[in-house]
């Protein structure tokens, strides 16, 4: 309940900001320049979230590859969903914040700190449950085999 609170101040507060921060731009250095700088910024967005999302599909397959679960990456991916959708949306804060979750270090902190807080659950995709005999649908046995048919 706490997270939808946080997210709809989120989207009731950020067109406010966008729109203060763009005519305060506007103001300084003109309207075709404020918007020649807000094109700018997604097209370099697009760009890097093209380059971050290929990297992180290339960990993804080289973990699955090597056998082991690919968790930080399947984190990273919605991460940067977030990232492009934010730096698609028209303003300089949403950019930021969108850059933001292009830096890989900072993506990589976000998602460790997913994981280590068991922040995503959820059946099959729990990730902090994926190794040992502890799984929930396991059921352990011994068994014998009757080879006295003739």
């Amino acid at each position: 309940m706490k997270a939808m609170r946080i997210l709809f101040l989120f989207f009731l507060i950020v067109p406010f900001v966008e729109i203060y921060v763009l005519l305060q731009v506007g103001g300084l250095i003109g309207a075709f320049p404020t918007i020649l700088l807000v094109v700018f910024t997604a097209a370099l967005g697009a760009w890097l979230l093209r380059r971050q999302g290929f990297a992180t599909w290339q960990r993804f397959q080289t973990n699955l590859a090597q056998g082991t679960i690919p968790a930080y990456e399947m984190i990273e991916g919605p991460i940067l969903l977030v990232g492009g959708a934010l730096l698609l949306t028209p303003g300089f804060f949403t950019d930021a914040l969108g850059f933001a979750c292009l830096i890989p270090a900072l993506r990589q902190k976000i998602a460790r700190y997913i994981i280590e807080n068991h922040l995503v659950s959820g059946g099959s995709a729990d990730l902090s449950r994926r190794s040992g005999p502890s799984q929930p649908n396991v059921i352990e046995g011994e068994y014998t085999t009757d080879d006295h048919h003739s």
